[in-house]
């Protein structure tokens, strides 16, 4: 991992750069580890996770919960740095490039700065992500203002087209509602508008389909993709629900146990998937473009503790492959991920040959 860079720069306000920063990648995450000091133990919520994303790209990240995904994408936006009454709250160390940029070693005001601007998030519950005591116009002016140097009726008018712009029927009138005046999609349509009223370059969903029928879901996804042409946004997908993902993502990384698993294109990790975990994954989903033939294969066992992970690899005690290496491996030796194909790459020890037959063979032809 490259030193980091003295804040001297980042103090002053002025962008972070090196000529070890990424080329391409518009979001590069490297060796990122997030963990929280509790009485009970260290918990390693996201522990070593690396991936890339570039501007105009999806990626979605997926796993049950518990596994990382949320804590990820806070740390991202750099909302885990400082605790309550100023005690360290998290552990964090690797490196998160945005754009050129490091963010873990910039100054907090730059972050901050950056938050809302060159990215912004789309929370999982905009009930309680939003103030319940202001209108929800009020919220989304406040969010402009904050990076504009506008008066009230100009951002009033940026508000109110951002609120047509997603869907929200009498964007006028419904400036002056508050949150619990809306429903649940329209809430979640609200928090985009928010999320989008500076044209973020990136643009982090954390369950952003969470609680809404399948209707409006679909709805939500469709506004995503369509703002995402039209503003050219990276976009970050977090859910548990592999159908979502399938609707949307370019790329998926699976994590489980606070690290990725596996890591590829949407199509090779649904139609040539490389690890037991998301072979489970796969197995509980419900299809509808084929006869289920059979009842769904739910992923045995509880996620584990974050605070004392399996040692081995961390899915080996619900792992059906697991005894499958004769050595014992599997519960000894942490995998790492390795190239399973073109920008492929999974985290098991299963011989490639293997994990190939036994997913044409055993697993395929069930789902």
């Amino acid at each position: 991992m490259t030193d980091k860079l003295a804040r001297t720069g980042a103090a002053l306000g002025e962008p972070v750069a090196s000529k070890d920063a990424p080329s391409d990648a518009f979001l590069d995450v490297r060796d990122l580890k997030i963990h929280f000091p509790t009485d009970d133990g260290l918990v390693k919520s996201v522990d070593g996770l690396t991936f890339q994303l570039e501007k105009g790209k999806t990626l979605g990240i997926v796993g049950e919960s518990g596994s990382g995904k949320s804590v990820t994408s806070l740390g991202v936006m750099g909302l885990h740095t400082v605790g309550q009454y100023g005690r360290q709250k998290a552990r964090i160390s690797g490196e998160i490039w945005l754009n050129g940029e490091e963010l873990l070693s910039a100054d907090p005001d730059r972050v901050r700065r950056m938050r809302g601007r060159e990215m912004a998030m789309i929370f999982q519950d905009p009930l309680s992500a939003m103030h319940p005591y202001y209108t929800v116009g009020h919220q989304i002016v406040e969010a402009y203002r904050v990076h504009n140097k506008v008066d009230k009726k100009t951002a009033r008018t940026r508000a109110v087209e951002l609120l047509d712009r997603v869907g929200i029927p009498e964007p006028a009138k419904r400036f002056d509602n508050y949150p619990h005046e809306f429903s649940g999609g329209m809430r979640q349509r609200a928090m985009i508008a928010m999320a989008l009223v500076n044209n973020p370059e990136l643009l982090i969903a954390d369950e952003p389909t969470t609680a809404l029928d399948v209707t409006v879901q679909a709805q939500i996804l469709d506004l995503i993709r369509d703002l995402q042409k039209e503003f050219g946004s990276a976009v970050v997908i977090i859910t548990h629900d592999l159908g979502v993902v399938a609707e949307i993502a370019d790329d998926i990384l699976v994590m489980y146990g606070g690290r990725c698993v596996e890591r590829g294109s949407a199509e090779d990790v649904f139609y040539h998937p490389q690890h037991p975990y998301t072979w489970g994954l796969l197995g509980s989903m419900p299809r509808i473009d084929r006869e289920q033939t059979e009842r769904l294969i739910p992923v045995k066992g509880n996620p584990p503790s974050l605070i004392n992970i399996p040692s081995g690899c961390a899915f080996h005690p619900r792992c059906p492959y697991a005894d499958v290496p004769k050595s014992g491996i599997c519960r000894t030796d942490r995998p790492e991920l390795t190239e399973a194909g073109t920008r492929h790459f999974s985290a098991c020890h299963l011989p490639a040959g293997e994990r190939n037959r036994i997913w044409t063979e055993e697993i395929a032809p069930k789902l």
